[in-house]
């Protein structure tokens, strides 16, 4: 039987990696007292990892993970380009969701370790607005 190579095997560990940082976000903002309504909503525009509701505040949460702090580490990874992704993406569902009657922030839950070891959680609300 083949074995996969190096390179699959890497995005095979990078999404398994990614799905569990998505999961422990969405613990840490339940224990929070948010609600997940959406996760990983995707379309040409980009993805938003959460959909939440705080309150009566409807909370976009981009979900960033790294291992180690080179080049700034997980918050710096949320680059201008990211943003501008994320805001695309919320204006193509927003038109199709009734969430457009909510207010609306853009969120941040960066994950510096690794998920199953020893990291630390920084959650930034209202990380950025649209513009």
């Amino acid at each position: 039987m083949p074995q996969p190579d190096a390179t699959a095997r890497a995005s095979q560990t990078r999404l398994q990696r990614g799905l569990a940082c998505e999961q422990l976000a969405a613990e840490y903002l339940q224990a929070r007292g948010l609600v997940v309504v959406e996760r990983n909503l995707r379309c040409k525009a980009g993805e938003i990892d959460l959909v939440c509701l705080d309150g009566a505040v409807l909370a976009l949460v981009e979900v960033r993970q790294r291992s180690g702090v080179e080049f700034g580490g997980a918050l710096a990874s949320v680059t201008w380009r990211k943003r501008r992704k994320i805001m695309r993406t919320a204006r193509f569902f927003l038109r199709r969701r009734a969430w457009a009657s909510y207010p609306m922030r853009f969120d941040v839950l960066a994950v510096q370790g690794l998920p199953h070891a020893g990291y630390r959680i920084v959650w930034i609300r209202d990380a950025f607005r649209a513009t």
